[in-house]
């Protein structure tokens, strides 16, 4: 009976949930598992001169000299694009969730501080912040990279310094409108650290807050790691990345497209999956919360209206 109950819950919530985070959830949870599944299963290579020159630029659904089928062809080394596309898919991802997750912990451990201390703290942080953001992105990662040099790591903490300020704001802003609030007010009238109400009662409310601008920032992130490893400043060949495989398939293009094309058909999918999951999480707070203050603001009238004469 229980189980029944719980399944009759969760497709109701299927059902009215936001189609956009439906879509974009289930189409990322695809890619990760193929990016786990696929380079699991590998056919070996021998590398061997004449392997190469068997296998190398076969068309999607094409069977080299080997004998061997290829979904979606091979490149100019010979080398699966199917199973090369997942474990370009493996990097590509976790580089730019990891960059992401590093600069959402910056901007919701900055924008915490500067909305709840204010002052100059505040002042300066927002300043700079501004200042970062007045600046094109590409260019600030395109310089950082050049002075410390191609490599994955380096596109990590790339993309985590460098994409902070956005989710900086909406912690600093859910962080100011949270300590206006009467328990915090009351915490702070009965000498609570304030380290302790900081972790316990504000960080989770800016944390909600800042997840909406990560996700979107994910998407974001994988066109620009793609972008730095396509000129070369980020993941290196051999090492798998949709960037650096854009840029090997660029002098194929009339004669082997296919090897550029379907990482960038994968790279786009990608991007409009994260938006959509970015934008349906943010239709869906927006909801949520316009829905606890009209809830509140019901609560209000009643209250006055049974203390009315």
């Amino acid at each position: 009976m229980t189980r029944s109950r719980n399944a009759r819950h969760m497709l109701a919530a299927l059902r009215t949930a936001d189609r956009r985070v439906l879509f974009g959830g289930i189409t990322l949870t695809a890619m990760v598992v193929l990016a786990i599944i696929v380079p699991l299963f590998a056919p070996a290579s021998t590398g061997s001169i004449g392997d190469v020159i068997a296998t190398r630029l076969v068309p999607p659904l094409g069977r080299d000299a080997l004998g061997h089928w290829h979904l979606l062809g091979t490149d100019a080394f010979g080398r699966d694009l199917f199973v090369r596309l997942w474990v370009g898919a493996r990097i590509s991802l976790a580089v730019a969730v990891a960059g992401s997750a590093l600069s959402g912990v910056i901007g919701i451990a900055l924008g915490a501080v500067a909305g709840w201390r204010a002052g100059w703290f505040d002042r300066v942080i927002s300043a700079a912040g501004d200042a970062l953001l007045a600046i094109p992105r590409l260019v600030l990662l395109l310089v950082i990279a050049a002075l410390w040099g191609p490599g994955l790591w380096v596109v990590i903490v790339v993309l985590g310094l460098t994409g902070w300020m956005a989710v900086m704001r909406l912690g600093r802003a859910e962080v100011q409108q949270v300590r206006q609030q009467s328990y915090v007010e009351g915490a702070d009238a009965l000498g609570v650290p304030s380290w302790r109400v900081l972790a316990r009662h504000v960080l989770p409310n800016a944390v909600g807050s800042a997840t909406v601008a990560i996700t979107l920032g994910v998407g974001n992130a994988i066109v620009l790691e793609s972008g730095l490893s396509f000129l070369g400043l980020g993941v290196q060949p051999p090492t798998a990345s949709w960037g650096n495989m854009i840029a090997g398939g660029r002098e194929w293009l009339l004669t082997a497209p296919w090897i550029a094309l379907t990482p960038g058909l994968l790279l786009i999918a990608t991007v409009v999956a994260c938006t959509m999951l970015g934008e349906g999480l943010s239709e869906s707070r927006t909801t949520s919360v316009r829905d606890d203050d009209t809830r509140t603001i019901n609560l209000s009238d009643r209250g006055r209206l049974r203390a009315a004469p």
